[in-house]
């Protein structure tokens, strides 16, 4: 599966930006996709997960209450729509895709993931 992220950019603190992942070659819906990042100088962290089938999700926790996880089955797409932004969100961000029936707890394991995005700059000012 080749994945296309997008939406990233530059945005102030308290903005909302909304990240899309189109994902094509086989069937979407086989798939359960995440959101990772990786701001300057740090390792690529988990975001959001989304599982396949059903669509239970999960978040890192200083995300939460902010950044929203969806899919679009009929568009291919999985989205992150992140509100109050803030600096410490700036970063790269990735979608993966992974076809393991991963559980909930699991969305978070980078390892599990057998497709990748090739990245979307986001950028908070402060």
């Amino acid at each position: 599966v080749q994945l296309q992220a997008s939406g990233g950019g530059l945005v102030q603190t308290g903005g909302s930006l909304r990240l899309s992942c189109a994902a094509s070659g086989r069937t979407f819906s086989d798939y359960s996709m995440a959101w990772f990042r990786q701001a300057p100088g740090k390792e690529r962290e988990f975001v959001s997960g989304i599982r396949r089938g059903g669509g239970s999700t999960k978040y890192a926790d200083s995300v939460k209450g902010r950044f929203t996880i969806s899919r679009d089955t009929a568009k291919n797409t999985v989205e992150l729509q992140m509100n109050s932004l803030k600096p410490e969100d700036t970063a790269v961000y990735y979608c993966a895709a992974t076809s393991r029936g991963l559980i909930s707890s699991t969305l978070s394991v980078e390892n599990f993931y057998d497709y990748w995005g090739q990245g979307t700059q986001v950028t908070v000012s402060s």
